[in-house]
């Protein structure tokens, strides 16, 4: 078995004062679970990945794999294979010996060992590529040895550090869903860090969300998308991001410039019990809808229309309480306006999210 477990782990960097860059993370890995940490640069995913690892120390707390306390053991012990951002392949060497190499210091058999990396080879379609030398590789290529490399030694954990972000916005996208496949055939318990949550939310059984060495969230991607639990995470999971605009409250619900929202009993509530006269609203781009003749509805003045061909993202600015206020809507590809024009918009019901303007925390259940 080989689940994987942060226990409280912190790991602070010294310095005046220290830097806490992963903070009491608790967190429960399945066996043969393959789970993505993401989060803005700096926020502590790449720490969190390398002290699993060993290659940074756990300061407090504990990681165990398969319930066994490695916090303190070396690389070597703990039955864990990494991939890198930039490969880290030896130039001189064939992709079969790039391959096999950790099998070789192991004191394999030639025989074992070239039986091991064919079947990693057949797997990602690396099989013409064994004699030839890195520098004869495309960039994916690159990426697949690298991943071959980790599968020959069978380990117990894989890890990966955004290892696609060295590739083009295509291969990005193919290499992606060949990992997840790759993934799911072999089984093996998967920790992948990214700061790309497209990326996160296409690939990863479950997503835990980090800013500044915390952990903000962790559940599938639907369930960070449909409910996230506060406003961080909210306007960090989707592209492009949940519009979050601070407005009053009323009788009725929420102020977006003329147009009332409505919000559920239980948000009502939450606010009203923390004394609030305005809440943090979140709407998601798609979640808004051109209006009717006589619907209740807000302008929005064009300023950019990206068209994506089926469907277009138009970027506006709408009057809101606060002032002028930008805001992203999806529209129909085949309707898309013109810049400068004025949309009267309405929300789409059941669709909106609230959350505390202060802690960012979200309101009812």
């Amino acid at each position: 078995m080989a689940e994987v477990q942060y226990v409280e782990a912190s790991r602070i960097f010294p310095g005046n004062p220290p830097v806490m860059a992963v903070n009491k993370l608790s967190l429960d890995i399945a066996d043969g679970e393959f789970l993505v940490l993401v989060g803005p640069s700096g926020c502590g995913k790449s720490t969190a990945l390398r002290m699993l690892a060993g290659l940074e120390d756990v300061n407090e707390g504990e990681i165990r794999i398969g319930g066994t306390d490695v916090s303190h053991k070396p690389p070597k012990d703990r039955d864990i294979a990494m991939v890198f951002q930039n490969y880290a392949l030896y130039p001189h060497m064939s992709v079969a010996d790039n391959m096999g190499f950790a099998l070789k210091l192991k004191g394999m058999s030639k025989t074992e060992r070239d039986e091991k990396v064919r079947a990693a080879a057949k797997l990602l379609d690396l099989e013409p590529y064994l004699d030839r030398k890195p520098k004869a590789l495309s960039g994916g290529q690159r990426q697949r040895v690298a991943m071959g490399r980790a599968i020959v030694r069978s380990p117990a954990v894989f890890l990966m550090d955004e290892p696609l972000s060295n590739l083009d916005a295509k291969l990005r996208v193919e290499t992606r869903a060949n990992i997840a496949a790759l993934q799911a055939r072999l089984g093996t318990t998967t920790i992948y860090v990214t700061h790309d949550q497209v990326e996160a939310m296409t690939m990863g059984h479950r997503v835990a969300v980090l800013k500044d060495g915390l952990l903000q969230q962790v559940n599938t991607p639907r369930s960070l998308y449909d409910r996230p639990g506060n406003a961080f995470v909210a306007g960090f999971i989707g592209s492009p991001a949940m519009n979050l605009k601070t407005v009053p409250l009323v009788d009725g619900g929420a102020r977006l410039g003329d147009l009332v929202v409505p919000l559920p009993r239980d948000v009502v509530a939450d606010a009203t019990k923390s004394n609030l006269s305005e809440v943090t609203l979140g709407i998601r781009p798609e979640s808004f809808a051109v209006a009717t003749d006589g619907q209740p509805s807000f302008p929005l003045r064009v300023d950019l229309a990206e068209e994506l061909g089926a469907d277009a993202f138009v970027y506006g600015t709408a009057p809101l309480a606060s002032g002028e206020e930008q805001l992203v809507v999806r529209v129909d590809g085949k309707l898309v306006p013109h810049l400068g024009e004025t949309m009267q918009l309405t929300v789409v019901p059941g669709n909106q999210h609230a959350f505390h303007p202060e802690t960012g925390a979200r309101l009812g259940d």
